[in-house]
């Protein structure tokens, strides 16, 4: 299991780059929580916004996630475990005032970066922030 990446996944940097081409700048591979071991994929610090790319083996997707028919043993527990932690995750986040976006690894890259450009709009308009992408640039500079 050592192989299996636990950041820069295709699904994650193709959302990052979504992202990122549409003027949005964030952290990567951050702990927005207290807990330092969980940590979100994308987060925007400021708006408190944590996306998190799951995998569909590893977070047991309800349309995708399978269960190894060797060892089934070792892996329900596991699997089952892993999506314990994220709901308790989530929560956790939530209750401290997080925004928690959670992106399967199979969804299009163009709706879940429209989800998470909601949100993060959505909170700057909460905020009365103007748009950061443009104010934080001097005049005159694209």
């Amino acid at each position: 299991m050592r192989s299996n990446r636990g950041r820069d996944t295709s699904p994650e940097r193709a959302l990052r780059k979504e992202l990122h081409a549409a003027g949005y700048r964030y952290r990567v591979d951050f702990a927005p929580g207290p807990d330092r071991r969980r940590r979100a994929d994308i987060v925007f610090t400021r708006l408190r916004i944590a996306i998190f790319v799951d995998g569909c083996f590893w977070h047991s997707c309800p349309v995708h996630g399978t269960v190894p028919k060797t060892n089934a043993d070792y892996w329900v527990p596991k699997l089952e475990r892993n999506r314990l932690r994220d709901v308790e995750t989530t929560r956790a986040l939530e209750a401290d005032g997080w925004a928690v976006i959670r992106v399967w690894e199979h969804e299009s890259v163009a709706a879940a970066s429209a989800r998470v450009i909601d949100a993060v709009n959505e909170k700057r308009s909460m905020f009365g922030e103007a748009d950061l992408r443009q104010s934080s640039r001097p005049p005159g500079v694209r």
